[in-house]
């Protein structure tokens, strides 16, 4: 098949740990090199964020990343995209009067915007699949005023569920999410996100680490992470440390924000000299990180899936995360890691001292997130099943939920 992906703030090329390059940047990534390896002819759609960027570019997995002119090409917060879906929706009509695909998979709902835009005043119709990676109703239940969404989203997000031919959801707990926006359960499919099982091992290099049990959290330096959560809970294992990596590069940390609110933080509870900052880290050096700690957090507020878990999971680590979202799918609670209420420091401290002190368990729960990880989360099985459903939508058949 001719498929393309589109991605409007989230480019495969992006690195990872920015202010809006995270999860659906690995995600679209790990997706097109798949496809691209079980022989489709794939592209990924991103806006151009500087002047300088070639048109096209083939990347070494076998796709191409085409740059799309919407907007000023420099970096954008992503929630002041929108007013640019027009010029971009455009483009993608342009490129597909003349190249037109057998499918098109958006990612995010201002990717889905702009791509149903596109895909609809085509004189022959092309099927668009919809990933939202994260609802603004979720956003909007948890961040209140702070919400920096456009305020037209969780309606826009409602009508793209009526006007795409299907929507991929990555949890179950989406889809909840999904009907209350209106969506049918014959018009949704479960497709989780991946994990790279032959780069994530729990056997390979190990990042320097001191004697003491380490606790590892890693992600954007964003309050909704519940990095500050992890802090306080600190305080209920004094003989561990907490390493947090993402932000910025090591060199700029003093000047980040958060770094020094949850500097100020951790003094107040007194962890100070127990928390440690790596700032930005080279994906290569990820699963060497993972390695390195005995616990791996991932407690956020909320979460639409979350890839750290996964990524802990493969390298043998058990996790204590919050019970939110696509955590409560990947977590299995009591199997391979524990799962706490959100935004509770008490019992995530009362969790992680219980799981530090017990050898046998840790073990356990890393050996059953390897099988886990491998059998259930492996990006072969996540692309062939993402295949499945483009092929059912094609053929006009209900698509089946088929994640298991």
């Amino acid at each position: 098949m001719r498929i393309d992906l589109v991605s409007e703030h989230a480019s495969p090329l992006a690195a990872i740990g920015g202010v809006d390059a995270g999860g659906q940047n690995v995600h679209v990534a790990a997706l097109a090199a798949g496809l691209a390896a079980r022989g489709h002819e794939v592209s990924v759609h991103t806006r151009r964020d500087d002047a300088a960027l070639p048109e096209r570019v083939a990347t070494p997995d076998g796709y191409d990343v085409v740059h799309v002119t919407a907007g000023p090409p420099r970096p954008l917060p992503k929630d002041e995209l929108l007013g640019h879906m027009p010029a971009f929706a455009a483009q993608l009509r342009a490129g597909w009067s003349v190249r037109r695909p057998d499918v098109v998979h958006a990612h995010f709902w201002m990717s889905g915007l702009a791509a149903a835009e596109a895909a609809g005043s085509l004189r022959t119709p092309v099927s668009v699949l919809q990933t939202f990676h994260a609802l603004g109703s979720v956003k909007k239940r948890h961040q209140g005023a702070a919400d920096t969404s456009p305020p037209a989203r969780i309606e826009l997000e409602r009508e793209l569920c009526a006007g795409v031919s299907h929507v991929i959801a990555t949890c179950s707990d989406e889809v909840f999410e999904l009907h209350r926006l209106g969506l049918r359960s014959d018009r949704v499919s479960i497709v989780p996100c991946g994990v790279d099982t032959a780069v994530f091992t729990p056997r390979g290099p190990v990042a320097p680490r001191s004697d003491r049990p380490r606790l590892l959290v890693l992600g954007r330096l964003v309050e909704r992470k519940g990095q500050e959560d992890a802090v306080r809970a600190l305080a209920a294992v004094p003989d561990a440390e907490l390493v947090v990596i993402g932000g910025p590069a090591t060199g700029e940390l003093d000047g980040d924000p958060e770094v020094r609110r949850l500097r100020t933080v951790a003094g107040s509870v007194g962890v100070a000299d127990r928390l440690v900052f790596t700032g930005a880290v080279a994906r290569a050096d990820v699963p060497g990180w993972i390695r390195s700690a005995d616990v791996v957090l991932a407690v956020p507020w909320y979460e639409p899936f979350g890839i750290t878990p996964l990524e802990a999971m493969a390298c043998g680590r058990p996790v204590v995360a919050t019970a939110v979202g696509g955590l409560v799918d990947t977590v299995a609670d009591g199997v391979i890691g524990d799962l706490v209420p959100p935004r509770d420091p008490a019992a995530l401290g009362a969790a992680l001292a219980a799981l530090l002190a017990d050898d046998h368990r840790r073990a356990a729960y890393g050996r059953a997130g390897v099988e886990r990880a491998r059998s259930r989360y492996r990006w072969a099985r996540v692309v062939a099943d993402t295949e499945a459903v483009y092929r059912q939508v094609l053929a006009g058949r209900p698509a089946l939920e088929v994640a298991r």
